[in-house]
């Protein structure tokens, strides 16, 4: 497992309490997370103001997500190397800074700008949570808890885009959706520097500099490639182009690790059952999952009429459901193995996606949006905290900031990789009618579909996953 006492202490320093630690890396988390999301609600505002384009608007979202994506395994070795503690406070000082120049932007490239630079801080910041999380709690129960509240945490964090990101843009203006993070960066980053202790891996080794430049370029290009696909289609060149250059980087990224004596990756570490097939599950699950908060928001809105900040505290019943998911795996795991955990919250997920799938146009909200939204996301919080404690076993401790890094890559690939696919079987449903039936008929095709991927996804697991975490 990673443990800490591994690695090479940095700091001569009264170790702080673990609650505290948990508490400051779950914040970071919770920041990066709500980022992804919390802007959506404030796009025709930022339009209005800015006077965006509607590619320029699409970009809003895309320059985070794509930095956020393409840096992240760069910036979760940059943890072992140079310290995880160091890493946490230059992607939160960053990210910070980030969201201050956006949120103070007076043209639309200074807003687009500073939104990569948010992605390039969370990068940076998002593997050190999990992995100064990981070295820091004792293998067992208490790091199985603490996994779920970081899992939770972070699913909060999406859930509560809407919602945060209404309550701000209705009562103040939409440069609070980026402004909100100033202050609360400023405090965690105080808390951080002067409380958690620095810690690193040591064995003497660099940066493997060219393994860093092809892995984020080609992580980067393919996430381009796929968000691409929303204005472009699936066939176009605009978006093919991208993709094949993108899987090219990473294939040759893969061909310099195989060579080099310090690689950036370590391929033996896909030897690792555990680590492989955590990351292919987590992978698939984000794939289906992620898309939820973004479909049930259009049909609360478009179809069933809600206001925006109607439409996020009718998901506040699911934001509490992923969080008693998280909460309640670490529990049934010493029971019945984090495999079977992993797998049933799987199913359960598919059993609300499946519900979901029979919404109709006139729906009403407990069985439209209530009780569909708490198995999905339920079943989501159940199956996360197996699959990241899964993934993070077994590796040694040198590698531990590159397995959280891969754990987020996972999740956020598979999840802007299956946001892309869903919104295109549903346009292609919606046959591009505005009608609240047809919309409803394309935003039900999309849920059908999650949850026959999360069937497959169920099944990966009872196959792959190993019945209980590796000891390293």
């Amino acid at each position: 497992m990673l443990r800490a006492a591994q690695d090479t202490p940095v700091a001569v320093r009264t170790a702080p309490p673990t609650w505290l630690v948990v508490a400051l890396v779950c914040a970071g988390q919770f920041l990066v997370v709500l980022d992804v999301s919390v802007v959506n609600v404030a796009l025709p505002s930022m339009r209005a103001d800015l006077g965006l384009s509607a590619p320029g608007l699409q970009w809003v979202v895309n320059a985070y997500s794509i930095a956020f994506a393409g840096f992240m395994l760069l910036g979760g070795r940059a943890g072992d190397l140079y310290g995880r503690k160091r890493m946490f406070l230059v992607g939160l000082a960053l990210f910070t800074v980030a969201s201050l120049g956006g949120g103070l932007a007076q043209e639309g490239w200074q807003l687009l700008t500073a939104r990569a630079a948010q992605g390039l801080g969370a990068a940076v910041l998002a593997p050190s949570t999990l992995t100064i999380l990981t070295s820091t709690v004792p293998e067992g129960p208490a790091r199985a808890r603490a996994i779920a509240t970081w899992t939770a945490v972070g699913a909060g964090g999406g859930a509560a885009g809407g919602l945060v990101g209404g309550l701000l843009v209705d009562g103040l203006s939409w440069r609070w959706v980026l402004l909100i993070n100033v202050p609360f960066g400023a405090v965690l980053l105080a808390g951080a520097a002067f409380r958690l202790v620095e810690s690193r891996a040591g064995d003497g080794r660099r940066l493997d500099l060219p393994g860093a430049l092809l892995v984020t370029a080609g992580l980067a290009t393919v996430a381009y490639g796929v968000v691409q696909t929303e204005a472009e289609g699936w066939t176009a060149a605009a978006t093919l182009a991208p993709l094949a250059a993108g899987l090219a980087l990473i294939g040759l990224f893969l061909l310099v690790e195989a060579r080099t004596k310090a690689p950036l990756m370590p391929l033996k570490l896909f030897t690792l059952r555990s680590v492989s097939s955590a990351n292919a599950a987590m992978f698939v699950c984000g794939s289906a999952m992620f898309c939820m908060w973004f479909f049930m928001t259009l049909y609360a809105q478009n179809v069933l009429g809600y206001t925006p900040l109607g439409a996020g505290l009718a998901l506040v019943p699911s934001s509490l459901a992923v969080v008693l998911g998280s909460k309640l795996a670490p529990r049934l795991m010493p029971v019945v193995g984090a495999r079977n955990v992993a797998a049933v919250g799987t199913l359960v997920a598919a059993a609300g996606f499946g519900w979901q799938s029979t919404m109709t146009a006139d729906g009403g909200y407990l069985t439209a949006i209530m009780f569909p939204g708490l198995l999905m996301m339920a079943g989501a919080g159940l199956a996360a905290t197996p699959l990241a404690a899964l993934a993070t076993s077994g590796a040694a401790p040198g590698d531990a900031g590159l397995v959280s890094g891969l754990v987020n890559t996972s999740r956020v690939m598979g999840g802007s990789l299956g946001l892309a696919v869903m919104s295109t079987i549903a346009a292609a449903r919606t046959g591009g009618s505005t009608s609240g039936e047809a919309l409803t008929a394309g935003y039900a095709l999309a849920f059908r579909t999650s949850g026959f991927l999360l069937l497959g996804g169920a099944l990966l697991m009872l196959l792959w996953l190993p019945r209980k975490t590796s000891r390293a």
